[in-house]
């Protein structure tokens, strides 16, 4: 006797966790327990008024329909858009009826029929919106964007206060929605990296004042933060063992790139091509030491060990100088404030250099409320499990350099390089990223990725030739010198000769008196990219976002406007549309 499995459509009036998680209950229930189910939810409704009231209960009043709630999400690391998805989920217990929105597919002009507006936005680099909300970023601060008169609107900013801008994107945004007309009905909130409490309690504060009159006061909000819906991938903290180890520079470079391979205790998490690992690494035991000597606290051993592995002892920023001023009063470090010129010293400054500039009595819980959480730093997975099974590979460039006189070393990267070895374990957690996948297999692909930018096309690759996709792939790499980083070269060579990869070129910027980088390449290989680009193809671009993926999005448009014989503006609405189209992503640090 067959076994016939009732599901809950989609179209019940669920949200879509609630469907699959009813699904999981009633799917493989048997008759009888469906029967009972029936019977009993019949049993409540008669209770509560419905037909059938028991003698002397009150028919139920007609459910009022939920109050439409427009939240639109600006993200780069997937914070904000995570945060938006909480907003919906509380919004949608309490009276509300949400509609979720990433920026980057926002048409500005819709925005005028929205009524209650939530803004949560993230700020990328040096003050700049995130890359795929460039264009509806630039539609709302533009002359002609639309009136939002009576709108009630909130705004959530996420930043990060080692950059000078801190939040600025977000209180542009909160600014910019008043000046339309909007009604702010609750102040904006700036979040730093360890945004989860400050950002939970906004959260709940917009509800109370969003939510109808009979739900919304007076009353407890739920926010269902921390609940992994059914079905999507494990992105908890998980340890891995290092089983490889490896130095993709030559012994001649004056760089450090390593292959790192991990392996996992059973499943390797469940990552897709273009997802990312957070690594969290210890923080430097010399700089460390140092940091304490300077400080007067070497001889706190649990201080050491707290500020090794769980503090940003790195990071410098305005807040810092602030809260130091503030703690120590310290007499030249307020003069600095009050002269405004912190801001600008600050630049290619560490906390060591406040202290070393700056010294005072410094107690402990100085030191801790000098530093924030050591944040994870995210690694794009450089290997598809469809080809190395249960592993996950990242690669990973020793960040070194030297400003003001002092030494400076990357916390991650370094971690990496100087102190794990082969054997020894990580901690690592997955990050998906969604805005960041591969077409149909029979789409054709374009990739650019010079230096550590190559990782998740190595992924690509892989994942192409294991699921035999019939789309063509053409990679674009570059780095310093031909003979000493061209990273992963003997692969690359061996997808040439098997076919899972169409087309490659290069651009080494050192082994030429005039500089080609891969924006060259893609201006010399103009013509065939865009007839490529005409059938299909979607363009990706991995790496440094401050120069080189501008520069790559400025040659694309100089390329359809000297292929197709189009104006400036006509070549740059062309390459909009692809971003428009999702055939056009990046992924940029």
């Amino acid at each position: 006797m067959s076994s016939i499995f009732a599901t809950i459509p989609k179209t019940a009036p669920f949200s879509e966790e609630d469907v699959a998680l009813l699904n999981q209950v009633v799917g493989p229930a048997s008759p009888i327990q469906r029967a009972w189910l029936a019977g009993f939810l019949a049993g409540v409704e008669s209770v509560q008024g419905g037909e059938g009231t028991v003698a002397g209960a009150q028919p139920a009043a007609p459910a009022k329909p939920a109050e439409p709630i427009t939240i639109v999400f600006a993200s780069e690391s997937g914070n904000s858009e995570k945060l938006a998805s909480d907003f919906a989920k509380s919004a949608r217990k309490n009276g509300l009826k949400p509609t979720l929105i990433d920026m980057a597919d926002l048409e500005s002009a819709n925005l005028t029929a929205a009524r209650k507006l939530i803004f949560i936005a993230a700020t990328w680099g040096e003050g700049e919106p995130p890359a795929r909300a460039v264009r509806t970023y630039g539609e709302l601060m533009a002359d002609n964007a639309p009136r939002l008169d009576g709108v009630e609107f909130g705004v959530l900013a996420l930043g990060d206060t080692a950059y000078a801008e801190f939040c600025a994107i977000g209180k542009a945004i909160d600014a910019r929605l008043e000046a339309l007309g909007g009604k702010r009905v609750i102040d904006r909130v700036d979040c730093d990296l360890d945004f989860a409490k400050p950002a939970e309690k906004w959260i709940g504060d917009a509800i109370k004042r969003l939510a109808p009159e009979d739900l919304g006061r007076g009353r407890v909000i739920e926010v269902d933060f921390g609940v992994k819906p059914a079905g999507l991938p494990n992105t908890e903290i998980v340890e891995a063992e290092v089983t490889d180890l490896i130095n993709l520079n030559s012994s001649r470079s004056d760089k450090e790139t390593f292959h790192v391979a991990l392996s996992f205790d059973g499943q390797a998490p469940e990552y897709k091509p273009g997802d990312s690992l957070d690594l969290y690494a210890d923080n430097d035991p010399a700089y460390v030491d140092e940091l304490l000597k300077l400080a007067g606290l070497s001889a706190d051993a649990q201080l050491r060990d707290e500020l090794i592995r769980t503090r940003d002892v790195t990071t410098l920023s305005l807040k810092t100088v602030e809260t130091y001023a503030a703690q120590t009063g310290h007499t030249y470090v307020r003069q600095l404030l009050d002269a405004g010129e912190a801001k600008a010293w600050i630049v290619d400054r560490q906390l060591i250099d406040l202290i070393a500039e700056f010294p005072t009595v410094v107690t402990a819980d100085t030191l801790r409320a000098l530093t924030r959480p050591l944040a994870p730093r995210a690694y794009s997975i450089a290997s598809s499990r469809a080809e190395v099974g249960d592993e996950a590979h990242l690669l990973i460039s020793a960040v070194r350099y030297r400003t003001k006189g002092r030494a400076r070393k990357g916390v991650a990267s370094n971690y990496v390089a100087e102190r794990v070895k082969r054997g020894g374990k990580v901690r690592v957690k997955l990050k998906p990223n969604k805005h960041f996948a591969l077409p149909a297999t029979d789409k054709d692909v374009i990739m650019v990725g010079p230096g550590t930018g190559i990782a998740p096309f190595r992924a690509f690759v892989q994942e192409r030739r294991a699921t035999e996709a019939k789309g063509r792939n053409w990679l674009f790499f570059g780095d310093r010198q031909y003979t000493h980083d061209f990273l992963y070269q003997l692969e690359w060579q061996d997808a040439l000769a098997d076919g899972s990869l169409a087309k490659l070129d290069v651009a080494f910027s050192r082994d030429t008196p005039e500089k080609v980088y891969v924006q060259h390449r893609i201006l010399e290989r103009r013509q065939e990219l865009v007839e490529w680009l005409d059938n299909g193809a979607s363009f990706y671009v991995c790496g440094d976002a401050k120069s080189m993926a501008k520069d790559v999005r400025a040659a694309l448009v100089s390329a359809y406007a000297d292929v197709k014989s189009l104006s400036p503006v006509a070549a740059e609405q062309a390459v909009a549309q692809l971003e428009k189209d999702k055939r056009y992503q990046t992924d940029t640090y």
